[in-house]
């Protein structure tokens, strides 16, 4: 009796616990550890009152980076550029919260919460929403969510694109047709229909398709580089890892170190950061994904044009050539 199926068993009764335990790990551990860590804020107001708040956010020792501001103008300019995710301004009528819900309406909760309670009980907090979530998506539930279908559909495209055994140049139109058809179709739903997102409905389709092709070209190009085995390594990358490395449903800065530094370093990361700055706040602060977006797709295009693999089992295995015969 062969033992080969035997082994085989083994190995799969093994390896999906060993999957199950990742998955639960890389989902889990970081929501269960959400807490500020270096979480850009803004204080300002006059000097002597501004410095006894600023004391106040550094005693929880590395969980808030504070930003000094010397005016409430000057923090809402801040704001907007996405310098700090919210800021409290001294005023003679109490603490004035100014935040952020299109950055995170979990930071502004965070936020509320710290400033309340680092008042005396009886003392007003008044809170001005700088940059308000859309009204079609207010808690930021849609916007969270679509990282995962991102992921999958460029997870979809460099894996059909590697078992189908296209290459070179056909490979790389067809991963950008089929982002740019993602993008298209993801912005009618949540621009058009939901109302998730704002800002410009063709910058907003680019960004969604720039995030597919750079997960597929991913996928496709390790595929290119590694053969069938890339495509698991890209799913470990993007989904696994990926997903709720993100932070889109939260923010990079609460999510456990190194976690949310590693996740802006993948396309699903930096895809829902640059999707949140073209959305809302005109495009401040994009330049760090947009760059890391393009290195993830230049590196998957450049390795389906020239690597050479062996082919898949959809590939037909070109004969060789016999030596032509002379005289």
């Amino acid at each position: 009796m062969s033992t080969a199926p035997n082994r085989r068993a083994v190995a799969v009764i093994l390896l999906i616990p060993l999957i199950v335990t990742l998955a639960l790990w890389a989902f889990a551990w970081p929501a269960a550890r959400i807490a500020p860590r270096d979480l850009p804020v803004g204080v300002a107001g006059p000097a002597s009152a501004a410095q006894q708040l600023e004391q106040r956010f550094e005693q929880r020792d590395g969980a808030f980076d504070v930003h000094r501001f010397d005016d409430e103008a000057a923090a809402r300019t801040a704001i907007e550029d996405r310098t700090v995710y919210g800021a409290v301004v001294v005023t003679p009528r109490g603490p004035h919260l100014l935040t952020a819900s299109a950055a995170s309406p979990v930071v502004s909760q965070l936020l509320h919460e710290a400033v309340t309670a680092s008042v005396p009980e009886d003392t007003p907090v008044r809170v001005t929403d700088v940059v308000a979530a859309p009204p079609g998506d207010p808690r930021g539930s849609a916007l969270g969510a679509s990282v995962l279908p991102l992921a999958l559909a460029g997870m979809a495209a460099g894996a059909v694109v590697t078992l189908m055994g296209l290459r070179g140049a056909r490979a790389a139109v067809t991963l950008i047709g089929a982002a740019a058809l993602v993008g298209l179709a993801a912005t009618a739903v949540a621009h058009s229909w939901l109302g998730a997102l704002t800002g410009d409905w063709w910058t907003v389709a680019g960004v969604l398709a720039l995030t597919v092709l750079a997960i597929g070209s991913a996928v496709a190009g390790l595929a290119a580089l590694f053969g069938p085995r890339g495509i698991g390594l890209g799913a470990l990358l993007m989904v696994l890892l990926g997903n709720p490395f993100s932070g889109v449903t939260s923010a990079p800065e609460l999510l456990p170190e190194p976690v949310g530094a590693i996740g802006q370093w993948l396309p699903p990361g930096a895809g829902g950061s640059l999707l949140r700055s073209v959305a809302f706040f005109d495009g401040s602060a994009a330049g760090a994904a947009v760059l890391t977006l393009s290195l993830w797709t230049l590196f998957g295009l450049a390795a389906v044009l020239f690597a050479r693999r062996a082919p898949t089992p959809a590939e037909p295995v070109e004969p060789a050539r016999e030596p032509a015969l002379t005289g």
